[in-house]
């Protein structure tokens, strides 16, 4: 039976303890996955292991080497990418009737013991959803290459625009547990199932209205090697990030909701608008014409280009303070 797991109770939570279950999806993890199953410790109810079509037939080797009666091997037919395999986690997860349902891959870069503290701002009704952050304590960088650094940073700086979630770092970090009533709630047929599935999902949860909380985790890198190619895939994330920001920007600010962030943004894009195509105009006829441009159509070009970017300043202070702070799995 797994050990109850000890976070104060809440008036919005029930006595009992939340039931755990860790959904761990595979793709070539022969040599790690057992070790992390066997890390995993008894708090933790349910595992589900999701062999995502592995060449090498992890939930084979899983279903011949592991004996612990909490570990459940799913099989796809084919590759969906770890977003894929998650999903089929979460619905599973579900359907066991779990409360808190954690995320750990199997190739041992996350700490089955980091568990408890991963889930206690979740347990004590703080957060719906918490995500590892490795970049809290610079020590524990050290051993994490310079340039995954560098397109963390990136990464990150195009996920706080996306997503809405200016307040968090280290977007692509899969090691996450959610509530599994805002799991239920989210889209997950519309969700994307390859690498981008950490950062998309943040985009679904701040539509949702969910708080999320990052926890200070330490980066462990080892022999085994990550599938994630930060240089090949930025220009496709920054694509998807771009997408994302102009839907979340339209259905928060337009489609829901029209109040005074609303009318800076959109004065802030038409002002700029005017005085760069204005501005622009007046230079080519005035290169072409040989007549300087005078002062008032000087002016005239730049004074929308300065009042439209203050209206946006404004606009993107509102945003960054706009953050979901009253947790979404207590009222659902």
């Amino acid at each position: 039976m797994p050990t109850p797991l000890t976070t104060p109770a809440t008036d919005s939570e029930s006595d009992a303890a939340p039931v755990l279950a860790a959904v761990v999806p595979c793709y070539r993890e022969v040599d790690h996955v057992l070790a992390v199953l066997d890390a995993i410790g008894p708090e933790v109810g349910h595992i589900f292991v999701v062999d995502d079509a592995c060449p090498d037939g992890t939930g084979r080797h899983v279903r011949d080497h592991c004996k612990d009666g909490r570990v459940s091997v799913l099989t796809h037919e084919r590759n969906r990418g770890v977003g894929g395999a998650t999903l089929t986690g979460y619905r599973k997860a579900i359907e066991a009737g779990a409360d808190i349902i954690v995320k750990l891959d199997g190739d041992g870069q996350m700490d089955p013991r980091l568990i408890p503290t991963l889930v206690s701002p979740i347990a004590r009704g703080e957060a719906d959803y918490a995500k590892g952050n490795r970049f809290h304590d610079l020590d524990g960088l050290k051993g994490m290459p310079a340039s995954r650094i560098f397109g963390n940073l990136v990464l990150s700086f195009l996920s706080k625009i996306s997503s809405g979630y200016w307040n968090l770092f280290d977007p692509t970090n899969g090691f996450t547990a959610i509530h599994a009533k805002v799991a239920g709630r989210l889209p997950m047929e519309h969700i994307s199932e390859g690498y981008f599935f950490e950062s998309d999902i943040l985009f679904r949860l701040y539509l949702l209205g969910a708080v999320v909380a990052d926890v200070p985790m330490e980066a462990r890198y080892g022999a085994e090697k990550s599938g994630l190619r930060i240089h090949r895939v930025i220009l496709e994330f920054a694509a998807k990030h771009w997408l994302n920001a102009v839907k979340r920007v339209f259905y928060s600010y337009l489609l829901r909701d029209f109040g005074a962030a609303s009318v800076g943004l959109l004065l802030g894009k038409v002002l700029v608008l005017f005085g760069v195509v204005f501005g622009a105009l007046e230079w080519y006829e005035s290169t072409t014409s040989g007549v300087p441009a005078t002062a008032g159509t000087v002016i005239l070009a730049a004074l929308p280009i300065i009042l439209g970017t203050q209206f946006l300043i404004a606009f993107l202070n509102f945003d960054t303070r706009n953050v979901p702070k009253r947790p979404l799995h207590p009222r659902l």
